[in-house]
């Protein structure tokens, strides 16, 4: 299988962005989107390095031209998606669109299945810069495997000479860590995200290795459980999907959504802002906007925070840690909902470090000065990072 990642520079550190899904789902029209992109600038998104305006299921008619091809519903996209890309590069941001494997996009749209390299060449001459391609329609084509589905599609993009960033989307089915990278620039590990930070009971597959990945209903804990199996094969240009961000959705606390942004970040996922940007807290873009943990997630080494099992306390106490560029990140996160106290030596972890060592943690900006050990009261769902030099 091509690479994608041969033909071009996209994708050397996980993209970001905004998508309109978890806020809108399909109900979104051309004004929201206006909208939405003076927002990423004026909140200062934008110069965080969220770049991507992505338009999820919603913006395409629900028949294709006579003459077979891909169409905007005029009704909600009146002046069309060419001249909504245009205004959008204008301010400095790139513009994204969802479509399918299969015959019918999930909302029932026309998929792409048969039709890949004229769909691909209407991306490239409406100045598109991002394609999301889902896999609900893939049921309607399950004679053929995922892997040469989505392959067919990422050829026709290669072939139309635009650097198209390909984010391919089938929640985990078939494993793709083990083929996503060889055909995505980012590929989907697990079913969606649900607006929840612990939810057990929704989730259908517990671990990354079953058979019932599904395709809705993991909370955040769910996907990071999942990671704690896989993130091994996180590559760079071919990043493991956590799915979007729900910081500024869902009725989280600040600790919960420090943690859920941390993880996000430190295992290289896409950062790809869910949150209605119209009414989000400040606080939430705050947390969003965090340099430093930005900085996590693109790190030029591109290597993700791994599980150190004997670190922790099962079900009580994570630890996750791994190498950047210049120095050390570790990860220490209270499960609990209540809070705990933390002695953590960081011998135990096994960077090949000498110790003691230079520590600043991220959330509160503090250095801790240098430090053989970590000797902290959690507070519920909460998550230290530490950057150690």
């Amino acid at each position: 299988m091509a690479g994608v990642a041969v033909a071009s520079a996209l994708g050397n550190t996980p993209q970001m962005g905004f998508n309109t899904w978890n806020s809108f789902k399909g109900n979104y029209n051309q004004s929201i989107i206006h909208n939405v992109a003076d927002l990423m600038v004026s909140l200062g998104l934008r110069d965080a390095g969220y770049n991507y305006l992505v338009l999820d299921e919603g913006w395409s008619d629900m028949e294709r031209t006579d003459e077979g091809y891909l169409q905007e519903n005029r009704t909600t996209f009146p002046d069309g998606i060419k001249p909504l890309a245009n205004e959008v590069h204008g301010m400095g941001l790139k513009l994204g669109l969802y479509g399918d494997s299969g015959i019918l996009t999930c909302g029932f749209r026309p998929g792409s299945w048969g039709y890949e390299e004229r769909d691909a060449m209407t991306l490239a001459e409406w100045g598109v810069d991002y394609w999301k391609y889902d896999n609900c329609g893939g049921f309607q084509a399950m004679t053929h495997s995922p892997q040469e589905r989505f392959l067919t599609m990422q050829n026709a993009l290669l072939r139309t000479g635009r650097d198209i960033f390909f984010s391919v989307c089938e929640w985990g089915f078939q494993f793709p860590w083990h083929w996503g990278g060889h055909i995505g620039h980012s590929y989907r590990m697990s079913g969606d995200i649900t607006a929840s930070f612990t939810n057990e009971t929704d989730c259908p597959c517990k671990t990354a290795y079953c058979l019932n990945t599904g395709y809705a209903g993991c909370s955040v804990t769910s996907i990071l459980r999942k990671m704690r199996e896989i993130s091994v094969y996180q590559e760079r240009s071919h990043w493991l999907d956590m799915d979007m961000l729900e910081i500024g959705v869902a009725n989280m606390t600040i600790p919960m959504q420090q943690t859920h942004f941390a993880f996000w970040a430190a295992l290289k996922s896409p950062l790809i802002i869910g949150a209605d940007l119209r009414s989000i807290d400040k606080s939430s873009i705050e947390i969003l906007k965090n340099k430093e943990i930005i900085a996590l997630n693109q790190d030029p080494l591109g290597r993700p925070v791994h599980f150190i099992e004997g670190a922790g306390v099962e079900g009580s106490i994570q630890v996750w840690a791994g190498e950047l560029a210049v120095g050390h990140v570790v990860l220490v996160f209270n499960e609990k909902s209540y809070p705990q106290d933390v002695s953590l030596p960081l011998e135990a972890l096994d960077l090949e470090m000498h110790y003691p060592v230079r520590a600043r943690e991220l959330w509160s900006g503090k250095w801790w000065g240098r430090i053989s050990s970590v000797e902290a009261t959690l507070e519920a769902y909460q998550t230290l990072v530490f950057r150690l030099s």
